[in-house]
């Protein structure tokens, strides 16, 4: 396929994809359980926090983390005491569990208490072009509070050559628009020009079948190469071929 048969092939799966139906069993589900904003944007980051492995066990695993933080994360973040953190230690999803838990609760509170929440910190670190360098200072600013190390390895940072997948995830779910019901387009101030593809194994495997992609490790040297290659296609909003790459690779096994 030439670039217009490819841009028109991605066109006509991204809509397909990007459609309510598939929330059923996608992690996104959860963030739509909520209507106040900063509990959407905190479900939505401890939700894509854990999602990596199977998608059923993210799904139960994120509505239990839900049920821990009493299905009302923003109000239970600012107010919680030390007994809530102890309810929080039986907590557990492959590597995360309760002591991590229990720290992204405190620097999430210190991030709504003194840098204006989750949106004000990636809006005032953006860059024109990209969102990655955000991702490293969000990552430099949330563990500025003491912590175990162990901790630090579940916020990627591009800097360091993660591709950022779960962030860049994020991202998407925070900034693209909800015309179709299934992103939230909460923070207006961020462009989806500058969004990044959540680049893993099936949308890795589908961007390289499609010669979108050629380098074969996916971390973020190949999602730069990525971006260029969907920015080419729609430079306004690259990130909805996201949709197609992830339904092709998961649910077409293209």
């Amino acid at each position: 396929m030439n670039r217009a048969e490819i841009r028109d092939f991605l066109e006509e799966k991204a809509a397909q994809y990007n459609h309510p139906r598939f929330l059923d069993g996608d992690p996104l589900q959860i963030p739509h359980l909520f209507t106040k904003k900063e509990d959407i944007e905190i479900s939505a980051f401890l939700t894509a926090t854990i999602a990596w492995g199977n998608r059923k066990s993210i799904i139960n695993n994120a509505s239990k983390l839900m049920t821990l933080l009493d299905s009302a994360p923003h109000d239970f973040i600012m107010n919680h005491t030390k007994a809530d953190l102890d309810t929080l230690s039986p907590f557990v999803h492959r590597t995360f569990n309760g002591t991590d838990l229990s720290y992204f609760v405190a620097s999430l509170q210190n991030l709504y208490t003194h840098h204006g929440g989750l949106e004000v910190v990636f809006t005032n670190n953006q860059e024109k072009e990209s969102m990655q360098p955000a991702i490293s200072k969000f990552k430099t600013l949330f563990f500025g509070l003491p912590h175990q190390s162990r901790t630090t390895k579940h916020i990627s940072d591009p800097g360091k050559g993660s591709a950022a997948k779960r962030l860049n995830m994020f991202l998407r779910w925070m900034v693209r628009d909800n015309s179709s019901g299934v992103d939230f387009g909460l923070w207006t101030d961020i462009s989806p020009s500058q969004l990044s593809c959540p680049l893993d194994v099936h949308s890795g495997r589908v961007a390289r079948k499609l010669k979108l992609l050629k380098r074969k490790q996916n971390d973020a040297t190949a999602l730069m190469e990525l971006d260029k290659s969907l920015r080419r296609l729609d430079p306004v909003d690259p990130v909805k071929y996201d949709f197609a790459l992830f339904g092709l690779g998961v649910f077409e096994k293209f």
